[in-house]
């Protein structure tokens, strides 16, 4: 079966196409963020998908809120045992230990929350997502270091911030960009696609054509980790 695909924008709805030998269209959801794709048969044109979306944007925007909402039930009670992920290992949660000081430590295949005693679980989640905010941020030098030079452009500021919907976003008039804190539980290549993808805004902001060829140019297997990063397995706390 032959397929080729393309990246479309519909309102503020980014929707990955991939065209195939079948005969009718499907439009699909997928976790965690709410991924539009669309499988479309070989030749049909731009404006019947489109249209189609159109007329199925009360069901997908329902699917979106459906996502997003059984991932804000999930969240975790920071007891000993509940299962966590970093830079997309997954860990066991222990809290057994006590500190004077909040700590975390990624240790075997264990992930050590340390609190002071008494401290309750808000307290040790608390002390878990200042982590997870430190990891990340200790990632993005090396990275900035590498792609700004070979994309041709700077970032003037970067923010680390918790977003539902999304894992970057990038504010080109004030050349900063936002990455969520919850890419620290994923695979650094998600991490270093997110960060390829939100400096190419630097130089086209939206998803057109320009766009997915620049991509292509700096990044080629991004398709790949833009589907790793979304079918990674949801730990059990994301998108609180």
């Amino acid at each position: 079966m032959s397929t080729a695909s393309a990246y479309l924008t519909v309102g503020d709805l980014g929707v990955d196409v991939v065209y195939k030998d079948i005969k009718n269209l499907h439009i699909s959801v997928y976790p965690p963020v709410g991924r539009v794709r669309v499988a479309a048969p070989t030749r049909t044109d731009e404006d019947t998908i489109r249209l189609a979306i159109v007329q199925r944007m009360p069901w997908i925007k329902r699917q979106r809120e459906q996502l997003q909402n059984a991932d804000r039930q999930t969240e975790r009670q920071m007891v000993s045992g509940e299962t966590h992920y970093v830079w997309g290992q997954r860990y066991l949660l222990d809290v057994s230990r006590t500190s004077g000081n909040h700590r975390v430590e990624a240790k075997g295949s264990t992930l050590w929350v340390m609190a002071p005693m008494g401290a309750d679980a808000e307290s040790r989640r608390a002390t878990l997502d200042r982590w997870y905010r430190r990891e990340l941020k200790a990632a993005i030098p090396a990275l900035l270091e590498k792609w700004q030079p070979i994309i041709g452009v700077t970032a003037d500021k970067i923010v680390v911030r918790r977003m539902k919907t999304k894992w970057g976003t990038c504010i080109a008039q004030a050349r900063t960009i936002w990455l969520n804190p919850e890419l620290a539980k994923k695979n650094p290549r998600c991490l270093e696609y997110i960060v390829v993808h939100e400096l190419t805004h630097l130089l086209e902001r939206g998803h057109g054509e320009r766009f997915v060829g620049l991509m292509d140019q700096f990044l080629p297997d991004w398709r790949a980790r833009r589907d790793e990063l979304n079918d990674a397995p949801l730990a059990e706390e994301d998108w609180p």
